[in-house]
């Protein structure tokens, strides 16, 4: 839940969060989707923790020869996204930090996900979700949980890392991709993000301000497998070398010992093998589970065009049956 940031495989309030597009075009319908509703709630509910923020994107030729980059897709040479931001712009050579070759600029949003994450769960009260805490062995116990005395028709599979374990999916191909941060009280011209370091293939640069007064998150690392939940000293040393290296501002010229630190963190995103799963699945007894997970770090980019993808599985579904002449009640 919202607040219990001791459990890093609760991966949700490590996340910077931000969004810029990953995925290739013909695979965008969900950030398309996600990104009209964050940019309506940073221009119209400040009370959600969002607001929009510059960003610079940054590559360097020799990084995109590596096909299975994380962040490729932000990166692209001729990115579909140009389109969705009004001032989508190319950088100039001279913009461009040190090694890099080319890069462009656009407004998007970063998120605070101290304020946002509870916002969401206020939500959720405000519409009559009902909440209890409970450890399920198997996915199937959610069936006769439900508040309302009978078993539930669906049940909505959001367990990320634990679908790797959870009875009843024990989806092998999940794996944590474990990212160390450091934040920070400094400010930022604007977000930026890199496309490779020197300090090898799991480790990246990326900064980005967080809304209403959050700090500024430094990054990071990407490290498919490790299950690790300890910041790494040596790491976050590299990391705000990094950051310093790349934009000395940030420091105001005192170099690293111009970074005040808040605090660090690691948080382990749910990697799955293929990509996010979002499928129906029947389990008996009128009882249907539609999974959504494995999301790595991509979940708050396409949030809300995966959560609408599900209301339409289960949409599409009572439609079916009722006009098979199952009551749509019944569901």
């Amino acid at each position: 839940m919202p607040g219990d940031n001791n459990e890093p495989g609760y991966a949700s309030p490590w996340a910077g969060a931000n969004f810029i597009p990953l995925q290739p075009e013909h695979n965008s319908l969900r950030e398309r989707r996600t990104w009209l509703e964050l940019k309506r709630l940073a221009a119209s509910v400040p009370e959600a923790g969002i607001h929009f923020q510059k960003v610079q994107l940054q590559r360097r030729h020799k990084d995109m020869k590596d096909a299975h980059g994380n962040f490729h897709g932000a990166f692209a040479e001729n990115p579909w996204f140009k389109d969705l931001f009004d001032d989508f712009r190319k950088l100039d050579v001279s913009e461009l930090a040190p090694e890099y070759d080319a890069g462009c600029q656009f407004t998007t949003v970063c998120i605070n996900t101290s304020i946002y994450l509870p916002w969401l769960l206020g939500q959720c009260a405000r519409n009559g979700v009902k909440f209890q805490r409970a450890r399920l062995e198997s996915v199937e116990e959610a069936r006769n949980l439900s508040h309302t005395g009978t078993p539930a028709g669906f049940i909505i599979n959001a367990t990320g890392l634990g679908s790797r374990s959870l009875g009843g999916v024990v989806d092998t191909k999940m794996l944590p991709a474990r990212g160390q941060t450091v934040l920070v009280q400094n400010t930022i011209p604007a977000m930026m993000m890199f496309s490779g370091t020197n300090d090898g293939p799991v480790e990246e640069i990326y900064m980005m301000q967080r809304a209403v007064g959050g700090g500024t998150i430094l990054g990071g690392t990407y490290e498919l497998g490790n299950w690790n939940t300890t910041p790494d000293p040596n790491i976050a040393t590299r990391i705000i070398q990094r950051v310093v290296d790349t934009c000395p501002e940030v420091a105001e010229g005192k170099g690293i010992k111009g970074i005040r630190v808040i605090r660090h963190g690691v948080g382990l995103r749910p990697y799955r093998e293929g990509g996010v799963r979002i499928e129906k699945e029947s389990i008996g007894q009128d009882t249907w589970i539609v999974h959504n997970y494995g999301h790595d770090s991509w979940g708050y980019l396409g949030s809300y065009g995966c959560a609408q993808e599900v209301l339409e599985l289960i949409e599409g579904h009572s439609v079916n049956q009722s006009q098979s002449g199952v009551s749509k009640a019944r569901l």
